[in-house]
């Protein structure tokens, strides 16, 4: 029996948004990416949490750079994409992880204006991903991989985050268009869809929506536990790990799906 492939991603070259909070998805994903020796390039609204980042995985032996950049500038994208291409030689992965998930509130009270930050990170910002990604892609005949970071929002309405909600179901459809789209160029587009993850985003989104739901943390833990098969929370990790099989090789005849990584709390 031969041995199971193991995933190498030396020569290939990655882009990562939100990678700026050092326990966050971004970051973990652009960790996982470097250790299969991807060159990586960190991004985020403002250089705040980026070095830190960038130090870690270069400590640990990586290629990495770093550029900070506002994902809903259109601008402000193609210039990031060109900065990757430039620094390290190309661009292979494109991974949409920024995200806005702490504008919450019923729905019959939220505002327009934060509906509209919503929807400007989590789709316009992905949707500029994908196409200037794709673009370069193209023009160079590289069989690239573009990954979005969904949720289980993605898949299932949540209270109190109607916008949030929204935006990722959208993302879904963003993403099997795109694959649709760019299937003949040999470029692969998919989503990732964890459940929740206990990080900084991760826990303000659990104190804030398990306060204004009268639960105790311990309730939200008891409450938690009966949903997941697997009984545990996910971690970054578990999403990086989904994301490095989907930009390898392994993942080549996937395209069009929104994979969930949530300990079997969401199956369809």
């Amino acid at each position: 029996m031969k041995d199971a492939p193991v995933i190498d991603l030396a020569g290939k070259v990655a882009i990562v948004t939100g990678a700026g909070r050092p326990r966050g998805v971004g970051a973990a994903i652009a960790r996982r990416l470097a250790q299969a020796g991807a060159s990586v390039v960190l991004t985020d609204r403002n250089d705040h949490g980026l070095a830190e980042v960038a130090a870690a995985i270069a400590s640990g032996g990586g290629r990495v750079a770093t550029m900070a950049a506002d994902i809903t500038g259109e601008a402000e994208v193609e210039a990031l994409i060109n900065f990757a291409a430039g620094h390290f030689g190309s661009l292979d992965i494109m991974v949409n992880n920024a995200g806005i998930g702490d504008l919450v509130g019923s729905v019959e009270n939220f505002s327009a204006d934060a509906w509209d930050s919503v929807m400007a990170v989590n789709m316009k910002g992905a949707f500029l991903g994908i196409k200037h990604a794709a673009r370069h892609m193209i023009a160079c005949g590289t069989a690239g991989r573009i990954i979005s970071i969904g949720s289980q929002a993605s898949k299932s309405g949540i209270s109190l985050m109607s916008a949030y909600a929204a935006s990722k179901h959208g993302l879904i459809g963003l993403t099997r268009s795109a694959a649709i789209d760019l299937g003949k160029h040999g470029i692969t587009v998919n989503a990732v869809c964890p459940n929740h993850v206990p990080n900084d985003l991760g826990d303000w989104q659990r104190e804030t929506l398990s306060a204004a739901r009268g639960w105790s943390m311990e309730e939200y833990w008891t409450r938690f536990r009966g949903r997941v098969p697997l009984g545990r929370t996910g971690s970054a990790a578990d999403t990086a790990n989904a994301c490095l099989f989907l930009a390898s090789d392994l993942a080549s005849y996937i395209t069009g799906e929104a994979m969930n990584v949530s300990g079997g709390e969401e199956y369809h």
